[in-house]
């Protein structure tokens, strides 16, 4: 172990832990909205957390949480893309 690493680790440590919780209250708020019908907030709060998720895994150098949000991403983003879509053409 360097020199370098004892002090990174702590600060990278933290910034995954602060980033989690804020995708994780993100998330619930999505939830939230989705129950309320508070469309397209919904979308927008999964989106952001999915996006903390993401980078939390990355830190983590996670596969597992990697490829479940990065799923989860593209397919939003093609949800998201087909509701956009202009129809009937």
């Amino acid at each position: 172990m360097t020199f370098a690493s004892v002090l990174i680790a702590p600060a990278k440590n933290q910034i995954s832990f602060g980033i989690k919780w804020v995708a994780s209250i993100i998330q619930i708020a999505g939830y939230t909205s989705t129950a309320f019908g508070f469309t397209p907030w919904n979308m927008y709060f999964f989106l952001a957390g999915l996006l903390g998720w993401l980078t939390v895994g990355i830190l983590w150098n996670d596969r597992a949480i990697m490829l479940i949000h990065l799923v989860a991403l593209c397919a939003m983003i093609i949800g998201m893309n087909s509701q956009t879509a202009p129809t009937g053409l």
